[in-house]
């Protein structure tokens, strides 16, 4: 196994863990890795020896996730399959949003345990962590913006 090949599967599983299936995350790490900027669901299933059956439901699954663009080439009747614009910075503001219902979850549990110290203390942690993240984190990504900017002048 050479080196990209590698870095495919540790990508299948780093993304497993994520909640993707194994064969979404063979998908992005060969499309991060690849020389191709962008493939049909054949090449995708040859390149990763993946069933088209398999292949046809993961790509549908990260079109609705917003991590790959499916598009057509002029003149060409296969869709093609290429990473998302910003593709990581949409999926990292996709489970920013999380953290407000993380919040909300704590909330709630509040709400159930009543006065009970050592309940309360675990349920408040849970609340102000994610709250101090859906505060902090909006701004990194404005910061990001400008830098992502200043580093394409």
């Amino acid at each position: 196994m050479d080196d990209v090949e590698a870095f495919v599967e540790e990508a299948a599983m780093f993304y497993e863990r994520l909640g993707l299936s194994r064969t979404q995350g063979r998908v992005m790490g060969w499309l991060m890795s690849s020389t191709e900027e962008d493939a049909d669901a054949p090449r995708l299933c040859e390149a990763l020896a993946v069933a088209k059956s398999s292949m046809s439901v993961a790509l549908g699954g990260l079109e609705r996730s917003g991590l790959v663009e499916r598009f057509r080439r002029r003149g060409e009747r296969r869709d093609r399959y290429r990473l998302a614009q910003d593709v990581f910075e949409r999926a990292f503001r996709a489970k920013m949003a999380e953290f407000e219902g993380f919040r909300h979850l704590a909330e709630r549990g509040l709400a159930a345990v009543g006065d009970d110290p050592a309940r309360r203390e675990r349920l408040e942690l849970m609340r102000d962590m994610y709250g101090f993240m859906a505060d902090r984190f909006p701004k990194l990504l404005d910061e990001w913006d400008r830098v992502k900017q200043e580093g394409r002048r």
